[in-house]
């Protein structure tokens, strides 16, 4: 029995089975999208950390197109923080919610060259300190920049872990809980990247390519 695109699992499945299915579906992921990666530009913490702000409703290919500009003007944490807030909104303005995102950027500048001037902090706690920084800013950063297991819950992981069964919450800290129990940690930040690259290319939010799609065996919400 089947649900619509949208839908959550239909029929029971026991945590066991669950599991199970979801490291099947991460072995055809990681076959289908071997170089997944994360998409936004950086040249280390401070920039994806920015980057990632910028991305909060906004595709990677226009805040990679906004953030050359940005860094050349302002290249760390000390002169982020030292910027004139009108250059920056500019700066940035095609981002969307500009105003909002240039705030938490230079809140986020000045704790790290206050706070953490002796190096870029690389725990959970410590980032979600920063100014505009949740769970997803932060695992983006720690997945990515420091190698720690990190499930990056974004619009496109939310989407197709829910399609696929995985996750049945539209909390993204419910969704990250979830899909942590299901998959060993040291396969967490690459599923998440894969998940977010099939989402892009199959998975579509409107209209999901399921005769293409690699684990449409696999997927309770499949259509046809």
């Amino acid at each position: 029995m089947h649900t619509s695109p949208n839908g959550a699992a239909a029929g029971a499945e026991d945590r066991a089975a669950l599991g199970r299915r979801a490291r099947r579906i991460a072995d055809l992921l990681a076959k289908a999208y071997p170089d997944a990666a994360c998409a936004l530009a950086h040249r280390g913490p401070f920039e994806l950390l920015v980057a990632t702000i910028l991305a909060a409703q906004c595709t990677d290919e226009r805040v990679n197109q906004i953030t050359p500009a940005l860094f050349a003007r302002f290249p760390d944490a000390a002169t982020m923080a030292a910027a004139d807030p009108t250059e920056l909104e500019s700066l940035v303005r095609s981002s969307g919610f500009f105003r909002a995102k240039a705030k938490s950027i230079r809140g986020a500048a000045e704790a790290l060259a206050r706070r953490f001037a002796d190096g870029f902090p690389s725990r959970m706690e410590d980032l979600l300190t920063l100014p505009g920084v949740g769970r997803k800013t932060a695992n983006v950063v720690l997945g990515t920049c420091f190698g720690e297991p990190a499930i990056i819950v974004d619009t496109h992981v939310r989407r197709v872990s829910q399609r696929l069964g995985l996750a049945s919450s539209d909390d993204p800290d419910e969704i990250e809980r979830q899909l942590q129990d299901l998959l060993p940690a040291d396969g967490w930040t690459d599923f998440s990247h894969r998940l977010t690259f099939h989402g892009r290319q199959r998975c579509h939010a409107r209209t999901p390519d399921c005769a293409q799609c690699v684990v449409t065996g696999l997927c309770p919400s499949r259509i046809g």
